[in-house]
């Protein structure tokens, strides 16, 4: 587990409370909330139900590692992947016509936690590389 710099923690906060509240979006009945964003009205219960399970458990995640102020490294690629892959998943969906514009503009938020998480993946890996370099050093 690596120590979140305080830039981090915040992100981590804000993406859990955008990730928490987006997942109520996944809820079966919420026809309404599904419009406003820009998504699909029809799918079975299951798929929503699932999608805005994982939203769910990704945004107390995020809450937990935050409030930790700890991160492991996995948890934070996993979390840096899914949302550049969900952000890439609107656009693409917006190029076919199949989504209106403004999901992509909404879901560009998690390109921007996508790029923040993955600027501190690069900078903890230098910052533990060097750590092991001075430990090896000293030995």
């Amino acid at each position: 587990m690596i120590p979140l710099p305080q830039w981090m923690r915040r992100a981590l906060y804000i993406t859990a409370v955008m990730n928490i509240l987006a997942s109520a979006a996944f809820i079966p009945g919420a026809t309404a909330l599904r419009a406003v964003v820009g998504f699909p009205q029809a799918s079975h219960p299951l798929y929503l139900s699932t999608a805005g399970i994982f939203v769910l458990l990704f945004g107390l995640g995020y809450l937990w590692t935050a409030m930790m102020g700890r991160a492991d490294r996995m948890f934070i690629t996993l979390a840096a992947v899914g949302k550049l892959s969900f952000f890439a998943l609107l656009v693409r969906l917006w190029a076919s016509d199949a989504l209106p514009l403004r999901a992509p503009l909404l879901g560009s938020a998690d390109l921007i936690f996508s790029m923040l998480f993955f600027a501190w993946l690069f900078g903890s890996r230098a910052d533990t590389g060097a750590a092991s370099d001075a430990f090896r050093r000293a030995s």
